[in-house]
């Protein structure tokens, strides 16, 4: 790197006054903790861990000082995951309120593992079965429960995380072998783990302030009649898959009994992945009617009948040992044509998103490898990562679902001069540069080849183009003290 060029890039970052702050400024502006050295400290610690993307606090610390820092911030009684994530909570809020018309909010519950050698175990999530020569051998399987509730908009942009809740059990839970001697449906949606969805979707409506404007959208661990009730009495929406089936209209019927009756009104054809990579073609048969559905006979003092649009999508015809497809959602939104009932199934089909920030936050952060040794630690380092995750998981979304929005909007200044002598144009794209082209950039430096007929970086690709960016910053960084 020239001293020429690291002198110009001094002379216009002072001489311009409106180049925007980076993103973990902007992402945490609104954290409000008790004391503004904890918010300093977070500051420092958010921008270590994302410069050492997927490294332990140690390596990314770099040295002892920081480590016992970002130590003492974690384990900090006055720290919590609502302080951490209050400013990342705002900024989505803030690209919300941005963007124009629906948005869905996708719900999901993660386990996190941690095992420790010396024996100390964090919380219990379920039974595992190992294999051995002799006999199957059980063991409990530990860690943290997490259920995430992510906003993006109709294209897949993620906009952030509107709620989260982390929790462990104290005991291992056979929920099998509860069955056995108690009825759930009995059992007050307070007192079950289940209560997190209707929390969440309560957090997230308070949060975007729009209602109207949103359709929480859930697997089948979402098919729960309170949920339904949370969401009618928060005049908001919902999409979910079911998998119980129901008492309706008089309590003669049976939902599955009423769409079997239900003629197949429109066919939709799509390709089909299966696991060996090979792709067929499904017709699919869309059913869908208005349905009064009632809550079970215990709850039935609590809640009153809803009347939702049941919409089912099934495979006629599956080949011989392809599993057939069977969507069964339930929305209290209207679906009166065929082109409604695909624009439900294209939105329920984008859930997928939050299973891919969980994995992000996984493999990306590697959140699963901390030895960090107390349940409160480890959420709090969850918590920074879920704001680490949401930006990669972004920045890879953004290159696919946009292509008018300017460089400045995610880069800095700084950041678009290295990637543009770093990573040479194409002649024809030299003078007209779009923000697609510069994320297009970054996954070239993580190794992507951006051949014509290649698919859109994803976000491993993306996670290290990032991480080089920086260590090229932090040596541009260098160079301007020591020509200082």
């Amino acid at each position: 790197m020239s001293n020429e060029f690291v002198r110009e890039r001094r002379r216009r970052s002072v001489a311009d006054e409106n180049y925007p702050k980076d993103w973990i400024e902007k992402e945490i502006a609104g954290c409000q903790f008790k004391d503004e050295r904890l918010g300093k400290r977070f500051e420092t610690l958010l921008r270590q861990l994302s410069d050492g993307a997927g490294e332990s606090i140690p390596m990314a610390c770099q040295d002892w000082a920081n480590t016992k820092a970002a130590y003492r911030f974690l384990s900090n009684d006055r720290v919590d995951e609502h302080q951490i994530l209050a400013g990342h909570f705002q900024a989505t809020r803030a690209r919300f309120s941005a963007c124009a018309g629906t948005a869905l909010v996708l719900h999901d519950t993660t386990e996190l593992t941690f095992h420790r050698d010396d024996g100390r175990e964090i919380g219990y999530l379920h039974r595992s079965t190992v294999r051995r020569v002799s006999r199957p051998r059980h063991h409990q399987v530990c860690g943290i429960m997490m259920h995430s509730s992510l906003v993006v908009t109709t294209e897949g942009l993620p906009l952030g995380i509107a709620a989260i809740k982390f929790w462990t059990r104290e005991k291992f839970k056979g929920a099998d072998e509860l069955k056995r001697h108690i009825n759930p449906t009995r059992v007050p949606i307070e007192e079950k783990e289940s209560v997190r969805w209707l929390q969440n979707l309560e957090q997230a409506t308070d949060l975007l302030a729009a209602p109207e404007r949103c359709v929480h959208v859930g697997d089948r661990g979402a098919d729960i009649f309170e949920l339904f009730w949370a969401a009618h009495q928060a005049d908001t929406h919902f999409l979910f898959r079911t998998c119980v089936d129901r008492c309706a209209e008089d309590g003669a019927y049976l939902v599955e009994e009423l769409m079997r009756e239900s003629p197949c009104k429109g066919i939709h054809r799509v390709d089909v992945r299966d696991k060996k990579g090979n792709v067929r073609q499904a017709v699919l048969e869309l059913r869908y009617r208005k349905i009064k559905i009632l809550p079970s006979h215990a709850k039935r003092s609590r809640y009153q009948p809803l009347v939702l649009t049941v919409l089912y999508a099934e495979e006629r015809d599956a080949p011989k040992g392809s599993e057939a497809i069977r969507w069964k959602l339930v929305t209290d939104l209207p679906v009166r044509t065929r082109a409604e009932a695909l624009e439900k199934l294209e939105w329920y089909a984008l859930r997928w998103n939050i299973e891919t920030f969980h994995k992000i936050m996984k493999s990306g952060c590697k959140a699963e490898d901390s030895k960090l040794r107390s349940a409160e630690r480890l959420v709090n380092l969850m918590a920074t990562f879920c704001i680490m995750s949401w930006r990669i998981f972004w920045m890879t979304m953004l290159n696919r679902s946009t292509q008018s929005m300017t460089e400045r909007l995610i880069l800095t200044p700084l950041e678009v001069d290295l990637l543009d002598r770093l990573v040479t144009d194409q002649e024809h794209d030299a003078k007209h540069k779009r923000l697609p082209d510069y994320l297009t950039k970054i996954a070239r430096l993580g190794g992507y080849l951006a051949r014509a007929g290649d698919p859109p970086p994803g976000n491993m690709v993306m996670w290290r183009g990032l991480a080089r960016l920086t260590d090229v910053a932090i040596g541009f960084a260098l160079a301007t003290e020591s020509c200082g």
